[in-house]
C-alpha cells in the first residue's frame, strides 16, 4: 500500500528527495513544507477507502497465487536464467 501511494505521490516524493539533498544536515528545518506536501498527499491515499481497496484485492490475489504456486510474486517476475 505504501509503495503505491508513493508512486501515486512521486511529484511530492520528488520535491522531498530533492530538498533532502540539496539541504542535507538542515533538512529537518529547511523542507517542513516539502515534507508536509508529502505526508498530506501519502495520507489522503491511506484514508481513501477505495484505494485501500484496491490494495487489498492486489495482496489477496498474490496470497492466493503464492498459496497455489508456492513462488512470491517478485520471483515470478524475475527472469530465469536459460541454460545452454
Amino acid at each position: 500500500m505504501r509503495e503505491k501511494a508513493r508512486e501515486r505521490c512521486s511529484e511530492q516524493v520528488q520535491d522531498f528527495t530533492k530538498c533532502c539533498k540539496d539541504s542535507g544536515v538542515l533538512m529537518v528545518v529547511k523542507c517542513r513544507k516539502e515534507n508536509s506536501a508529502l505526508k498530506d498527499c501519502l495520507t489522503s491515499y491511506y484514508k481513501d477507502p477505495a484505494f485501500y481497496e484496491e490494495c487489498k484485492m492486489e495482496y489477496l490475489k498474490e496470497r492466493e497465487e503464492f498459496r497455489r504456486t508456492g513462488i512470491p510474486t517478485k520471483k515470478r517476475l524475475q527472469k530465469l536464467p536459460t541454460s545452454m
